[in-house]
């Protein structure tokens, strides 16, 4: 397949954001699509088989997001890839990276619970990752996304051992989740990762607001 006949379905294509997703000034490009259930999901509209999702080429999502090319080349920031899950679209984003301006800085959040070559796909143009870890320890996790971590645990421990180059450049996300994990979990979790060798810790609590 070319990439001509890759379509993306997105959520949302958000300009304009400024040190939330990487950085400099970014555009988020949110992908529809997640193996997680997460009982406080962010972006549920990421999984509703209801969403009226908007479809781009490789070529015609280059083309929109280029008019922030100045701010992108200005700030040092560019296309922060999520949504959803986008390392489940690593066909997709691997071709836009072939396309797009080498000055681009392009970053991904992302769950880490795909297969490893997904990963692989993608692992040379990718300049910031953002990973949320929710919780190491499997039961919790579970319990929160509804399915296993190994695969996540298994591509920490790859990227660490085969990848460490790119250390530097992951931060972990290790969120306080209500009636899910506490200050001691958070801090085993990040025990744990930090004999991986990762150092770069984003620890912050989930605001539920009764619907």
């Amino acid at each position: 397949m070319t990439s001509h006949e890759l379509t993306g379905r997105f959520i949302g294509i958000v300009r304009h954001r400024l040190a939330v997703d990487g950085e400099g000034v970014t555009t988020l490009v949110a992908f529809h699509g997640c193996p997680l259930r997460c009982k406080y999901c962010l972006n549920p509209q990421s999984i509703s088989d209801d969403m009226t999702c908007m479809e781009r080429t490789v070529e015609e999502l280059i083309d929109e997001v280029r008019i922030d090319q100045l701010y992108f080349l200005a700030t040092g920031g560019g296309i922060t890839f999520g949504g959803g899950e986008p390392l489940l679209h690593s066909t997709y984003i691997k071709a836009f990276c072939e396309q797009c301006p080498k000055e681009w800085r392009i970053a991904i959040e992302t769950s880490l619970n795909v297969p490893r070559r997904n990963i692989e796909d993608v692992l040379p143009f990718i300049k910031e990752w953002i990973i949320d870890i929710k919780d190491i320890n499997p039961r919790i996790y579970k319990a929160y996304t509804g399915i296993g971590n190994e695969r996540v645990i298994n591509n920490l421990k790859w990227l660490a051992s085969e990848h460490a180059d790119i250390l530097s450049s992951v931060k972990l996300r290790l969120p306080h989740i209500p009636n899910h994990n506490n200050d001691d979990d958070i801090n085993n979790s990040q025990a744990y990762l930090e004999t991986l060798g990762y150092h770069n810790f984003d620890r912050f609590d989930y605001i539920i607001r009764p619907i």
